[in-house]
């Protein structure tokens, strides 16, 4: 299972190509599938990348919990599968080509900031991703709450 740890920041070419950071690439495994899944975060303004393999296990989880003959949940899986992506980094510098309505959608101009959280990369404009940091006081707080 591959984890993305740290915090990179990259600006947006001219063509709308941003270059992947090299730790993450390199935590794909070397000659492993880099189809790379992205999509908009249900709760903060960001985007969400998977590896393949990642987002199919979470789709397949989300799937299994349905019932195609239920409307609602008809509706609920086409919603969920609407504005996703497949980029892949090219070889020789791991440059993504990630959809101009992806980016518009949360905020970017020139800069964007790639977060590794464990199981996915979060990519967020530079200046939501500062700002959208908890204070230490409300990050102890929720911990507590969280963690008892």
């Amino acid at each position: 299972m591959v984890k993305f740890i740290g915090e990179y920041n990259a600006k947006v070419d001219d063509k709308g190509r941003l270059i992947l950071p090299s730790s993450f690439k390199s935590a794909i495994a070397p000659g492993g599938d880099l189809r790379l899944v992205i999509k908009k975060d249900l709760f903060s303004n960001c985007l969400e990348m998977y590896t393949y393999e990642e987002w199919t296990a979470e789709s397949e989880q989300v799937k299994s919990r349905l019932n195609f003959f239920n409307r609602e949940h008809a509706k609920f899986w086409r919603e969920y599968m609407r504005e996703r992506a497949i980029v892949e980094p090219d070889e020789k510098l791991g440059r993504i080509s990630i959809p101009k309505r992806l980016l518009e959608q949360i905020g970017v101009d020139r800069e964007v900031t790639f977060a590794g959280n464990g199981h996915k990369i979060e990519i967020w404009a530079r200046e939501a991703f500062e700002s959208d940091k908890l204070t230490d006081s409300d990050y102890l707080a929720l911990a507590e709450k969280i963690l008892g």
